[in-house]
């Protein structure tokens, strides 16, 4: 069997790595995949949201599963693409992925589910949006409603403050169209985590957690950005964690979205706040997280295809994946400036000086054609990933395999996997 995978990041290159590895696999292909997924599978010229040309890939080349990637996929409509003439595609249509691609409606359903969540308010208005906060003292997280590439939540302080923000969106448009339109709620308490859960559109798989950092400087400073790393599992979302966010949380977003008429297939991903009073969602993602898939994969202890296979066709049955007991610790490395303007076209060297256990997940490279050189073409330029019996140990290793990779500007957090920074 054909697997194609669309996207070009470091989480589509785990999950070629992990499809790679199953025996029902014959060949990868990547729409359009990365300088690392060039070395080791096939890389087409397709565009990752462009549903037409996913399709004629799809059956020009006899795919036996499409597994969305990216976001942009899922808000394009490929899936729904794919679907209509017979594809089997692991991920959402465009309707059911709205749980991303509008934080408003996320909230709304998350109402009517009954999911615990932040007090919020959604607004087209400035002024409006800080009059809300002020219940809150300003204390509050302003999101822009649609898609920002992982960029649109900003924390404010103070009443001033949000009107500040809620005008930049808003009005200075900041986020482009995507901020025309902004949630804002109350600021949550407690330590983030995430967790996946893999559904047929009725059963849900339940993941282990996981956690990122997202913040580009070491101690949880400077700006937003995609995520510089991640772990799993943290040690503070044992599995009473998990019962209470399938039980709450996924089980019930699949209820009410199958209740919608918009049934949904493919990976639920919760990023939690783990508060005094339980775990409440921060917000939905209708994708595999990144850097999280990086480091879930490589702990998946068997096949991982029959599982995306199995809720591409609407049946999970009997589908419980076994875990390994390690942690794996995952480092972005990114270029100089991230997640602001940086250079591109960097050669990357260290790659072939890393250990035989590490695993390198390519995001921002380019193969060079006429060299065979992997250069940089991107901020998030790949994640390097350590497996160890204990956390500290998947730490070190991690960060010492993470500092043989170099190219001008290359930078890491050295602080990912401590526990005590991550937020």
């Amino acid at each position: 069997m054909k697997v194609l995978i669309t996207g070009s990041g470091g989480r589509e290159h785990a999950l070629a790595w992990a499809c790679a590895r199953s025996p029902l696999v014959d060949q990868v292909l990547l729409a359009p995949g990365n300088g690392g997924t060039a070395q080791a599978y096939r890389n087409l010229p397709v565009a990752a949201d462009d549903p037409h040309t996913v399709l004629e890939a799809a059956l020009e080349h006899e795919v036996g599963l499409v597994v969305l990637g990216p976001e942009a996929s899922v808000a394009a409509g490929v899936g729904d693409a794919l679907r209509e003439h017979g594809v089997p595609v692991f991920g959402p249509g465009r309707d059911a992925g709205r749980i991303e691609t509008s934080k408003a409606y996320a909230k709304e359903l998350m109402a009517e589910a009954r999911i615990p969540t932040a007090a919020y308010g959604i607004f087209e208005d400035a002024t409006a949006a800080a009059a809300f906060s002020e219940q809150f003292e300003g204390r509050v997280a302003v999101k822009a409603d649609g898609l920002a590439q992982g960029k649109g939540v900003v924390l404010a302080d103070s009443v001033r403050e949000v009107e500040d923000i809620a005008r930049e969106m808003i009005e200075g448009r900041a986020f482009g169209d995507a901020g025309a339109r902004i949630v804002v709620e109350e600021q949550l308490s407690g330590r983030e985590v995430s967790i996946f859960g893999i559904t047929d559109g009725e059963r849900v798989v339940t993941w282990p957690p996981a956690r990122d950092f997202k913040r580009a400087g070491e101690g949880d400073t400077g700006p937003n950005t995609g995520g510089m790393g991640a772990y799993s599992p943290p040690k503070d979302a044992g599995h009473d964690v998990l019962d209470l966010v399938q039980e709450r949380v996924l089980e019930p977003t699949v209820r009410v979205l199958r209740e919608r008429g918009t049934p949904y297939r493919g990976v639920i991903f919760a990023g939690l706040m783990l508060t005094a009073a339980g775990p409440k969602v921060l917000e939905f993602n209708c994708r595999f997280g990144d850097p999280e898939t990086q480091v879930l994969l490589p702990r998946i202890d068997g096949d991982l295809v029959p599982l995306l296979l199995g809720a591409a066709r609407g049946d999970l049955t009997g589908a419980r994946p076994h875990w390994s007991r390690d942690y794996a610790v995952g480092v972005v490395v990114a270029s100089g400036g991230y997640p602001g303007s940086y250079q591109t076209g960097l050669p990357i060297t260290g790659l072939d000086t890393l250990n035989s256990g590490t695993l390198v997940f390519h995001a921002g490279t380019r193969l060079e054609p006429e060299t065979g050189a992997v250069v940089t073409a991107g901020g998030r330029v790949l994640t390097v990933v350590a497996c160890a019996a204990g956390l500290e140990e998947a730490r070190q290793r991690a960060q010492a395999e993470a500092a043989r990779v170099a190219f001008p500007g290359a930078f890491h957090r050295r602080d990912i996997a401590e526990e005590s920074t991550s937020a």
